[in-house]
C-alpha cells in the first residue's frame, strides 16, 4: 500500500529518483485522497514523479464538517492556488533542481491552466497537467459553453490527458479544434472523465491510469 506523508496542507508521495514534481489538486467534488487521486498518485510515483496533493479550502471544510458545498468562483480558486504554490516553494520536502508542474483532476486542472496565465505565477513552475479537462459542462457542448480561452492564454506548456469518451469533451468534439502549439492532448483509450474504460474495452482502469502517468513522465522530461 502506498504510504502518504501528510505535512501541513500537503500529502506528499515521493518517487525514489524523481525527475519531476507535480502539485496536484482535486476535481469539484473529490477529496484529495479520493480513490481516483490515490490511483493516479501511485502510478505517477512509480514512473518517477513526486506528487504533492492539496485541497482547496472549500473541500477541506467539507472534510471537517461533512457538509457539501459548491466550489467558489474560479477567480477565487486561482488566488488560492497561487498561495499554495508559494507555500510549496518554501516547503522542506520539495525536491530542487527538477521541473515543478502544477495540475489537477477536471476543475483542478482547469484552475491550474488559468493560473498559468497569471503574471504572479512563480517562475519555477514549468508546465501544467490536466487530468480530464472540462472543455465544456456536461451536456452543454454549444460554442458559448466552451472553455478554450484558458488554454489559449497559457504561457506555459500544457499536457491534457483526456478520455476518448469524456462527457466534458470527447475526441470527436476536440479533434476539429485548433489549439495553441503549447497545448498537447494525449487520448486515453475508451476513457471516461475519470479515465476508466467501458467493460467492452481491452483497456482497464489500471492500464489507462498508467498510460496517463507515462505521458506526464515524458512531459516532465521535456521540461528539464
Amino acid at each position: 500500500m502506498m504510504e502518504n506523508n501528510v505535512t501541513d496542507r500537503f500529502i506528499w508521495n515521493h518517487a525514489a529518483n524523481p525527475h519531476g514534481v507535480l502539485l496536484l489538486t482535486h476535481g469539484a467534488g473529490l477529496l484529495m485522497d479520493a480513490p481516483f487521486m490515490e490511483r493516479v498518485t501511485k502510478a505517477l510515483v512509480e514512473v518517477g514523479i513526486t506528487v504533492a496533493r492539496f485541497e482547496f479550502a472549500y473541500m477541506a471544510k467539507r472534510r471537517r464538517t461533512g457538509k457539501k458545498a459548491p466550489p467558489p468562483r474560479a477567480d477565487k480558486l486561482c488566488v488560492e492556488f497561487l498561495h499554495v504554490i508559494e507555500a510549496l516553494a518554501e516547503h522542506d520536502e520539495l525536491p530542487r533542481n527538477i521541473p515543478l508542474l502544477i495540475g489537477g483532476k477536471s476543475m483542478g486542472g482547469r484552475i491550474a491552466a488559468m493560473v498559468a496565465s497569471n503574471e504572479l505565477l512563480d517562475i519555477a513552475v514549468r508546465g501544467i497537467v490536466c487530468l480530464g479537462y472540462p472543455f465544456h459542462p456536461q451536456g452543454k457542448s454549444e460554442p458559448e459553453f466552451w472553455r478554450l480561452e484558458t488554454l489559449q492564454q497559457s504561457i506555459l506548456p500544457v499536457l491534457i490527458c483526456q478520455g476518448e469518451r469524456d462527457a466534458f469533451g470527447w475526441w470527436d468534439e476536440i479533434d476539429p479544434i485548433e489549439l495553441p502549439e503549447q497545448v498537447q492532448i494525449k487520448w486515453i483509450t475508451d476513457g471516461s472523465h475519470d479515465l476508466g474504460p467501458t467493460g467492452k474495452s481491452p483497456a482497464t482502469m489500471k492500464s489507462n491510469v498508467a498510460d496517463a502517468a507515462n505521458h506526464v513522465e515524458v512531459f516532465a522530461r521535456t521540461l528539464a
